[in-house]
C-alpha cells in the first residue's frame, strides 16, 4: 500500500468511526457528565472540559464502535444500519476500530482518574466495564435479557455519577431518586429500541429483552418504566417535579405500539427516529429546569 492509498484508507476508517460513534447521540452522554459536575462545583474548570470532551466523542466511539464490530452478523441483515443509527462496518475495519477506540479512550480515563481521585474510581470503572461488557465477546450483556437494558442505561447514567464523584458531590436521598428516575428512563429507551430489531436479532440468534418478551410486551415494559421515571421525579425537591412532564412525549410516542406483533416490530423504527429527536427537546426542557434550580440555590 503506497502513501496515497494508506492516507485514503485512514480517511475511510475515520469516516466509518464517525458514523459508528452515532454523532446525533453524542450529547446524551456528555450532557449528564457536564451538568452533574457544573451544578456541583458551579464553575467550568479543565476537568469539566476534558470530561465533557471524553463523554462527547471517545466514549461514544468505544460504546458504539465496539458494538458495531461484534454485531456485524446481525447488522448485515438490519436495514437500519449505515446511517444515523450506526455504521455497517466491513470486516477489514474491525480490528482498527477496536484499536482506535482503545487509543482514544485510555488517555482520557487516566486523566479523569487522576483528577477525580479515589472517590471517582469506582464510577469510572463501572462506566468503562458497562461499555465493554455490553458488546464484547464472552460477556455480551446485550444478549442477556433485562441485563441488556440495565447495562445500556448505565451507559448514560454513569457519566453523571462520574461527574458527581469527581466534583465531590454529597449523595443525598433526593439525588439518588433523581438518578433512579434517570436509570428508569434509560432502561425504557433501550427496551423500546430493542423492539425494532426483534426479527434480525432472532435471525442472528441474538437474545434481548425484546426477543424474550416479544414486541408488544416489551413496549409495555418501556411505557411502565417511562411512567415510573416521571412519577419518581414528583417526589424530588422543586423544581424537580417539573421534569415529570418530560415523560409525557415519550409515552405518547411509544403507546401506539403497545399491541404490535413481532412480525411488524420493524415499524417501531419510525417512533425510534422520533425518540432520537425527542431527546433534544427534552434536553432543552431539563436545561431550563436546571437553570431554575441553579438560581434558587445560588
Amino acid at each position: 500500500m503506497n502513501a496515497r492509498e494508506h492516507s485514503g484508507w485512514n480517511a475511510q476508517l475515520l469516516r466509518q468511526a464517525f458514523v459508528a460513534s452515532r454523532p446525533v447521540s453524542w450529547i446524551n452522554t456528555a450532557y449528564p457528565f457536564a451538568a452533574a459536575m457544573l451544578l456541583t462545583t458551579r464553575e467550568v474548570d479543565w476537568v469539566l472540559i476534558v470530561g465533557a470532551i471524553y463523554y462527547l466523542i471517545p466514549y461514544n466511539l468505544a460504546m458504539y464502535g465496539i458494538n458495531d464490530v461484534f454485531d456485524y452478523a446481525s447488522d448485515i441483515n438490519n436495514p437500519r444500519k449505515g446511517g444515523i443509527e450506526g455504521a455497517l462496518l466491513a470486516p477489514k475495519y474491525h480490528r482498527p476500530m477496536l484499536w482506535l477506540a482503545a487509543l482514544t479512550n485510555i488517555p482520557f480515563l487516566v486523566v479523569l482518574a487522576i483528577a477525580g481521585g479515589p472517590g471517582s474510581w469506582l464510577a469510572l470503572a463501572v462506566s468503562t466495564f458497562a461499555v465493554l461488557a455490553y458488546s464484547a465477546p464472552v460477556l455480551r450483556f446485550k444478549e442477556r435479557p433485562f441485563i441488556d437494558s440495565a447495562t445500556s442505561s448505565t451507559h448514560f447514567v454513569s457519566p453523571a455519577i462520574v461527574g458527581l464523584t469527581a466534583a465531590g458531590a454529597h449523595f443525598t436521598p433526593e439525588l439518588w431518586l433523581i438518578l433512579l428516575a434517570f436509570f428508569c428512563w434509560g432502561m425504557a429507551a433501550h427496551a423500546f429500541g430493542a423492539v425494532q430489531d426483534v426479527v434480525p436479532d432472532r435471525e442472528a440468534d441474538i437474545g434481548s429483552i425484546a426477543t424474550v418478551l416479544g414486541a408488544a410486551a416489551t413496549v409495555r415494559v418501556a411505557l411502565a418504566l417511562w411512567a415510573l421515571a416521571g412519577v419518581l421525579m414528583l417526589f424530588t425537591p422543586f423544581p424537580g417535579p417539573l421534569a415529570a412532564i418530560v415523560a409525557i412525549p415519550y409515552l405518547a410516542n411509544c403507546a401506539p405500539y403497545a399491541r404490535i406483533s413481532d412480525a411488524d416490530s420493524g415499524r417501531t423504527n419510525r417512533a425510534w427516529r422520533r425518540f432520537i429527536w425527542l431527546n433534544y427537546a427534552s434536553g432543552a426542557l431539563v436545561t431550563m429546569i436546571l437553570i431554575v434550580w441553579w438560581l434558587r440555590t445560588a
